[in-house]
């Protein structure tokens, strides 16, 4: 007897954490669905389909923030909490047990995403076996390009955290099927080298920008373009340091249209009035109540608290060492040894992207004034290694990107967007691969793509003078990335691909700023450490964490990383 499940989506596709794609989610494998009624229809059909995204959401920067906010892993977010709201961001930084033999702690992701690439593999399998002939050609032919492109996605989650894979696709069985252990032959395989495998996702990549379309209809709203492949090939292009592949992806990009979005703040503004479909390559999208998340109240301010009656808890919150960065609003660097010679106050007169991210003392939020000075309304709370600081910061700063000001989170959920590719990190790529490519040759080109993301908010471009060299250059696109992108889940990523992280995590601390107020609005700032009394640890083998227990029991041909 045939199992039968009933299959809803929304009005406007949706791709969630929550979403009712779900239930095909969970699912093992299509066997376990009425096959004909699956495939009766592109409607049917569809739904089945689109479930392949679900990959993009379990990493979800909005949606999944208590457990997979990458950001604090690294020097420019901090996590409030030891290991409260399952973090593990703190234990991962601040003791030797957050890797070991058998387990790559807080980052594990192995059997999940092999998990979501086992059903990708199937659902290539059954178009083959019932949408060919059945429906277009072209049709079918976009859908597997949709598959192909989240898988790719499945299969750079690994490789980030492991190195080389196990490639396991929908036709490399022992049978020529679908490579799921059935076989003693499939169970036991080799891993590919790191680049054979970033060469896999790059080909797939390819494929897949051949047949997705340039756009969707409205009803599309989320699925992948032409211009998410390219943009995800220039992303994947710079940890494999392809750097002509990064390049050719990036124009292919502009050519289809993308662009900076003029006002950076609205970039991350669901209800504003600015049109974001140039720079917003792929997005994963919420709807109030039905299809939403928890960012809101995981992430304000802890005074509004008191605001809206409810819990509200600042899980992350910005270092001293990603404030510190942004350059006042003129292009000169900021010091806490020189700004109050020139400015007011240490905050107000920064550029644009700093007041779009950060939350400072004397900031205007909603209807009232941040106060993170002592005995304030949002009050600097020290961390220690126990606990959590209740929702408070203790960096002196809270998170501005993504909250949506005057949201009736409370009522609705939260719902804004989570911007997984713009256009502006297409433009640092393309910069940072010029550079690595030949610095002397393509000085100009790295140089214009990089100023471009400056121009959108008003900063001096950078010339030949602030950079004469490859490493002069790489040290401000390396600052330009963190400003431009923090809170969207690379910095980690990127100094893992640099290998900087020993340099800028191992041995070194957190920062903020503690405020104290005399009474008379009169302000003293005291930059502190932030981690609890304990230096952080990134030792050589984290680059590349052991191979799960399971798999290295099961495959007799897999072959763990160095050092476990």
């Amino acid at each position: 007897m045939k199992k039968v499940l009933h299959i809803t989506i929304a009005a406007l596709f949706v791709i969630a954490a929550t979403s009712c794609n779900d239930l095909v989610l969970n699912l093992e494998n299509s066997q376990s669905l009425d096959d004909e009624a699956i495939w009766s229809s592109e409607t049917s059909a569809d739904n089945y389909i689109t479930a392949s995204y679900k990959t993009f959401s379990d990493v979800s920067q909005v949606a999944e923030s208590r457990t997979k906010y990458f950001d604090s892993f690294s020097d420019i977010m901090k996590s409030t909490s030891w290991d409260q709201y399952n973090h593990g961001y703190n234990s991962t930084l601040l003791s030797l047990n957050g890797f070991r033999t058998g387990s790559a702690g807080s980052l594990e992701c192995w059997d999940e995403v092999y998990t979501r690439i086992r059903r990708a593999n199937v659902l290539l399998v059954d178009m083959d076996r019932y949408a060919e002939g059945r429906f277009d050609e072209d049709w079918c032919n976009v859908r597997r390009a949709e598959v192909r492109f989240c898988r790719a996605f499945s299969y750079y989650r690994l490789i980030r955290v492991y190195g080389g894979v196990v490639l396991r696709t929908h036709n490399s069985g022992a049978n020529g099927g679908v490579d799921d252990g059935s076989y003693e032959e499939d169970i036991h395989r080799a891993r590919m080298t790191e680049a054979e495998s970033w060469q896999f996702v790059l080909d797939e990549l390819q494929w897949a920008a051949q047949y997705l379309p340039e756009r969707w209809p409205d009803s599309g709203l989320g699925r992948a373009t032409k211009s998410s492949a390219y943009a995800l090939m220039t992303r994947i292009a710079v940890h494999a340091q392809q750097w002509q592949v990064a390049i050719d992806a990036a124009e292919q990009v502009y050519k289809l249209g993308g662009a900076l979005a003029p006002d950076y703040a609205k970039v991350f503004q669901v209800d504003s009035d600015q049109d974001n479909s140039s720079e917003l390559l792929f997005a994963l999208y919420y709807l109030p109540t039905t299809v939403s998340h928890s960012y809101d109240s995981r992430n304000r301010p802890v005074g509004d608290t008191e605001v809206y009656g409810v819990s509200v808890y600042a899980e992350h919150v910005p270092t001293g060492e990603l404030a510190d960065m942004y350059e006042f609003s003129d292009g000169t660097d900021f010091s806490w040894s020189t700004w109050s010679g020139t400015h007011s106050d240490p905050f107000t007169d920064r550029e644009p992207r700093f007041h779009a991210t950060v939350m400072f003392n004397g900031c205007q939020w909603e209807s009232r004034t941040i106060e993170t000075f002592d005995n304030g309304t949002d009050s600097f709370v020290e961390f220690t290694q126990s606990g959590s600081t209740n929702g408070h910061t203790c960096t002196g700063y809270y998170l501005r990107k993504y909250l949506q000001e005057g949201s009736n989170f409370v009522e609705y959920g939260s719902y804004q967007y989570d911007a997984v590719l713009r256009y502006a990190e297409v433009l640092l790529n393309k910069a940072e691969a010029y550079a690595e490519l030949d610095y002397a040759r393509y000085q100009n080109e790295a140089l214009g793509a990089l100023n471009e993301v400056r121009a959108r908010v008003g900063l001096p471009g950078r010339t030949a003078t602030d950079a004469p060299t490859r490493d002069a250059f790489m040290a401000l696109l390396r600052k330009e990335r963190c400003v431009e992108l923090a809170g969207e889940g690379l910095r980690y990523w990127d100094l893992r691909r640099w290998k900087l992280a020993e340099s800028v995590i191992h041995g070194q601390n957190a920062h903020g700023v503690k405020i104290s107020d005399d009474g008379a609005g009169n302000y003293t700032y005291e930059i502190v450490e932030c981690d609890g009394g304990t230096t952080r640890i990134f030792l050589e083998s984290y680059y590349y964490p052991s191979l799960p227990t399971q798999e290295l029991s099961n495959n007799k041909l897999a072959v763990n990383n160095p050092y476990w």
